[in-house]
């Protein structure tokens, strides 16, 4: 399970993405585990291209969320079967209620059984729209 990675959709496909800044434009590395035209295998099992985003219909950041009793959290590592998971909900009181350690002002995480989450899934948003 990939927690944290972009995602481009260039020419119809879905390709797991790097934005790369260059001085005048935004340029996007896109990895493919399969050979595809353009592409330079970089290791085995991955071909890289990169394109300018504005060739790209859309670029998203996604990460993992889920639910663990009753409240939204994201998912930030796994380790044996069990989940990091940082509260997204603003309340400081709930965070205690739930035993979470406070790592830094607003942020609290906690080491839960996987089996203990529900609704895990994708969450994903859009940083970019370019080409239709």
């Amino acid at each position: 399970m990939s927690l944290h990675f972009y995602r481009a959709r260039w020419q119809g496909a879905d390709y797991v993405a790097s934005p790369e800044p260059h001085s005048l434009e935004l340029w996007v590395r896109l990895r493919s585990p399969e050979p595809a035209d353009g592409f330079e295998e970089v290791e085995p099992g991955c071909h890289v291209r990169t394109v300018p985003a504005a060739e790209c219909a859309a670029l998203d950041f996604v990460t993992t969320v889920c639910d663990w009793r009753g409240e939204r959290f994201q998912v930030h590592d796994e380790r044996d079967g069990r989940l990091l998971l940082e509260y997204l909900g603003a309340s400081a009181l709930t965070a205690a209620e739930l035993g979470l350690e406070r790592v830094e002002r607003g942020v609290y995480r906690i080491w839960v059984p996987r089996t203990e989450v529900n609704d895990l899934r994708e969450h994903s948003v859009s940083t970019h729209v370019g080409k239709q």
